[in-house]
């Protein structure tokens, strides 16, 4: 099963084309944080290329901006080409089948750590009185 789903920043403004027999494209580099901290103490980023085709697309080109958080569901896509100076290059992309944007668009807030993976201390309990339970 080839399923991704990543949630990020922008980097820049989606690029918006259309094929010659009228498809709608959009691409764009999202910001992905890691969820643990590198030997610094610091979150690494990766940038990932996001391709959006035809509604999706349309969506992406409308209401993205940069800066934007959004999620991305979709799959990992591996193509190749051969460049001007006639070398083969390889790409890696998402290939987007869901793109949401996430909080207001204007929100250009740095990226949110992710949430700690400590466990929770379970020894530690309240006492409560049964007459405050809400139930009977």
């Amino acid at each position: 099963m080839n399923k991704v789903i990543i949630t990020g920043r922008l980097t820049k403004e989606p690029e918006a084309f259309t094929t010659q027999s009228g498809v709608s494209r959009s691409t764009f580099d999202v910001a992905v944080q890691r969820r643990v901290k590198n030997k610094d103490g610091k979150y690494d980023v990766d940038f990932l290329t996001v391709v959006a085709w035809r509604q999706t697309a349309d969506f992406c080109n409308k209401y993205l901006t940069k800066g934007r958080m959004v999620a991305v569901e979709g799959q990992i896509q591996k193509r190749s080409f051969t460049a001007p100076d006639n070398t083969k290059r390889y790409v890696t992309e998402i290939i987007a089948d869901n793109v949401e944007g996430l909080g207001s668009p204007n929100n250009d807030h740095g990226p949110t750590p992710p949430p700690s993976r400590e466990e929770p201390d379970h020894n530690e309990f309240t006492e409560v009185d049964d007459e405050s339970l809400p139930f009977d």
